[in-house]
């Protein structure tokens, strides 16, 4: 596995090279909310990801919530990119674990009170475990903490916009 990991990273690598143009990715995630509830569905990829809330916040408990998506993007993107640059470095692990938590305060979210409605803290604690040397996972935890897209993502501010699309329920007389 770490071969074709390691194949990949460096195929990626020469063809920006030959032709940075390429470089440039846009990824897409379509959600609805058709139900009566809080459940939401989104199409990624061919790929059908579910999200809920608990009950206490009107959910029922069925899936994450978004913001536990968050912090599992996190946790997912900072061991592929441990696993991917530890293929390119020659690095064996053996396991990588990432522990995130993220504070949120609920008054935001209501408006209760003048604060943020997203998440206020996040952090996260990686556990690897590994026969390399300490300099070697420190040198591979260096390149990670550069190059994790989803921990840039949430460290620097980056450009948001939405657009409100209104629209009418057909009319039964058509159906």
């Amino acid at each position: 596995m770490s071969e074709q990991v390691k194949q990949a990273v460096e195929r990626l690598g020469e063809a920006i090279r030959t032709k940075p143009s390429i470089a440039s990715a846009t990824f897409r995630a379509v959600t609805t909310s058709a139900e009566d509830s809080v459940r939401t569905s989104s199409r990624i990829r061919g790929f059908e990801v579910a999200h809920d809330e608990p009950v206490e916040l009107g959910g029922t408990n069925g899936a994450p919530n978004p913001v536990e998506a968050v912090l599992a993007a996190l946790g997912s993107c900072q061991a592929i990119v441990y696993r991917a640059y530890a293929s390119v470095l020659g690095l064996r692990l053996d396991e990588v674990r990432v522990d995130a938590i993220g504070d949120l305060d609920l008054r935001g979210l209501i408006g209760a009170a003048p604060v943020t409605a997203g998440l206020q803290r996040i952090s996260f604690r990686t556990r690897i475990v590994s026969p390399e040397p300490e300099e070697r996972l420190r040198e591979l935890a260096r390149i990670v903490e550069a190059r994790c897209p989803v921990l840039e993502t949430l460290r620097l501010p980056v450009d948001v916009s939405g657009i409100l699309e209104l629209a009418r329920p057909a009319s039964r007389e058509a159906a």
